[in-house]
């Protein structure tokens, strides 16, 4: 089974997600980020760190997982510690092991964890549907300068008008409508500012309502939870199996059965299967570091077709 995707799924509700056995995965709120020298806006985030001392079960993945694939909480606690082995195991071979859409971990030269989150993820709800964004850098025209560079204009006109008044007089109008004009333009552009700015306000809260809509129609929290229970198994009931096979004829199984525990096993048999055969196994065990290590015997002395089967028996 796995078990990433549950992983990244409970990152959006809680701020910390245990893995047993493994380490944890803690978030932390970072707020809107703006970068002056490039003109980039950053949306409020969640911020992913790990931290590999905090390995006790809390129950919240194996609940989860439980809930989502309709099967027991043993099931679901044997599947993590299975795939927390191979993730230990691809990280001693490798020296990296990637969880999906959460972040890669290394090892250091003192086999400590270094942990690299993802930053295409945003695990903050209450951003949904904001991305970041660049903005062109804004110019703004100094239009008073240009009002002054009029009126200086008309009080020339003026001047000349004076002089040639009694030749020229038309031209007293059109110095009065030069001033008409730097004088609209002194009243207008104060105007102009008001009416955009309230156009702006009117498209932000706009887009802020349809945001607010987005957030409430999408669902980021568990309505009915499984209680937390703790880690231990139940007596009785052993998780990891060997199988030796699994016949059509009861018979068959019966005389395998038997002559496995003439050999020393432990066999057992257990109930027939959905797809009507009989199993038997060589045996059963509480770890999967047991399970592992008889099955590689097996597999050496007796039957290289040995698997093993987890399941709560």
């Amino acid at each position: 089974m796995n078990i990433q995707p549950y992983i990244a799924q409970l990152l959006y509700r809680y701020q910390c997600v245990t893995v047993p056995g493994f380490g944890a995965f803690l978030t932390e709120i970072q707020s809107a980020q703006l970068n002056e020298s490039s003109n980039s806006f950053f949306p409020p985030k969640k911020m992913i760190s790990f931290n590999a001392n905090i390995k006790n079960n809390d129950g919240l993945l194996a609940n989860h997982i439980a809930q989502s694939e309709k099967t027991s909480y043993d099931y679901a606690v044997s599947a993590i510690q299975y795939e927390v082995l191979n993730w230990k195991k691809t990280l001693q071979e490798t020296g990296i092991c990637s969880i999906k859409n959460v972040g890669d971990l290394r090892l250091n030269v003192d086999n400590g964890v270094i942990f690299t989150p993802y930053d295409q993820t945003n695990y903050l709800s209450s951003s949904f549907g904001l991305n970041s964004f660049v903005s062109p850098l804004v110019k703004r025209e100094i239009f008073e300068q240009k009002i002054e560079a009029l009126e200086e204009d008309v009080f020339v006109s003026e001047i000349v008008e004076l002089e040639e008044r009694r030749s020229r007089p038309y031209l007293r109008y059109a110095a009065i409508f030069v001033l008409g004009l730097g004088l609209t333009g002194s009243v207008g552009y104060p105007l102009y500012q008001n009416q955009i700015a309230s156009e702006t306000l009117l498209v932000e809260s706009a887009v802020q309502k349809q945001v607010e809509q987005k957030i409430q129609e999408a669902t980021f929290f568990i309505e009915s939870p499984i209680p937390a229970v703790t880690l231990s198994i139940k007596e009785g009931k052993l998780p990891y199996h060997i199988m030796a096979g699994a016949f059509r004829d009861e018979k068959n199984a019966e005389k395998i059965f038997k002559n496995l525990n003439k050999l020393g096993f432990k066999a057992r048999r257990i109930d027939i299967n959905k797809h009507g055969l009989f199993p038997v196994l060589y045996g059963s065990y509480k770890t999967f570091a047991e399970a592992e290590k008889a099955k590689n015997e097996i597999q050496k002395t007796h039957n290289p077709e040995a698997w093993i089967l987890i399941e709560s028996l």
